[in-house]
């Protein structure tokens, strides 16, 4: 037995997620965890990005979630371009955990 749920709290299995594209697992990650305030997955994600040193200009301060999760988008917008190139695969892993765990 695995630690991987079948399905997401949603219904939706992990075949189904793979079959998406990275895009709209970003999408689907991103949204859910600004719903959940869930800075601390930006970050993480962030982290793995090649130019992850340009996100040390968010303050991560907690009097400030929502800007800090809006000047997340924004960074992941200006790091990535939506071009993920070689760490797309890291990403997609990332994404689809998030999706599943919460």
């Amino acid at each position: 037995m695995t630690d991987t749920p079948a399905a997401t709290p949603g219904g939706t299995s992990f075949e189904e997620l793979d079959a998406l594209s990275t895009e709209e697992l970003r999408e689907r990650a991103f949204a859910l965890a600004r719903e959940r305030r869930d800075v601390g997955f930006y970050w993480s994600v962030l982290r793995h990005l090649p130019n992850a040193d340009e996100a040390t200009v968010l303050d991560g301060a907690p009097n400030s979630i929502g800007p800090t999760i809006d000047e997340a988008n924004a960074l992941w917008r200006e790091l990535t371009g939506h071009g993920y190139e070689e760490s797309a695969p890291l990403l997609r892993a990332a994404f689809i955990d998030y999706l599943m765990k919460h």
